[in-house]
């Protein structure tokens, strides 16, 4: 059976609670804080489900910024990844999930399966590093102004990648 780990960077709360309600969808997922996370740690997982928020203009959370290094050494090679992430489209619509956009950018030609591209039909932005042709490189959420649409993305997503992670 295969090995799943959701690492998340949360500084407000909000993605870890994402986080906690993927794991709660995911059968036997590890969630896995990336603040005391590991290379070895995620290494040794089959599929990785990786999460993280944008703050200010377009920066990655913190955790995960002091983390990336680490991560662009990591072996990837066969791993099936899927992205998750946070961002404001009203105060910051030219930014929007760029959090996942960089946590894309560093994991992409490692070896490993990126899943779970959404369409960015439905939400309104102006640009984010997260969009390619159309479709954001993974789940996209806004706390702040679309949360009545947060269980529905989520369920919708985590139907499209479970085949994959098993």
């Amino acid at each position: 059976m295969k090995t799943t780990a959701i690492i998340y960077g949360s500084t407000g709360d909000n993605t870890k609670n994402v986080a906690i309600k993927l794991a709660a969808k995911i059968k036997d997922a590890v969630l896995m804080d990336v603040a005391s996370a590991t290379i070895s740690a995620i290494e040794k997982y089959d599929n990785l489900i990786l999460g993280t928020s944008t703050w200010g203009i377009g920066d990655l959370q913190d955790d995960w910024d002091g983390f990336l290094p680490s991560l662009e050494k990591a072996n990837l090679e066969g791993k099936t990844i899927a992205l998750f992430g946070l961002g404001d489209s009203s105060s910051y619509s030219d930014t929007f999930a760029d959090g996942i956009g960089i946590l894309f950018e560093t994991i992409n030609n490692k070896g490993c399966t990126i899943i779970g591209m959404v369409s960015t039909e439905g939400y309104t932005f102006d640009a984010s590093r997260a969009d390619i042709g159309g479709h954001f490189v993974g789940l996209v959420l806004d706390e702040d102004n679309e949360y009545a649409l947060t269980d529905i993305r989520i369920e919708s997503w985590v139907n499209e990648i479970l085949p994959a992670l098993q």
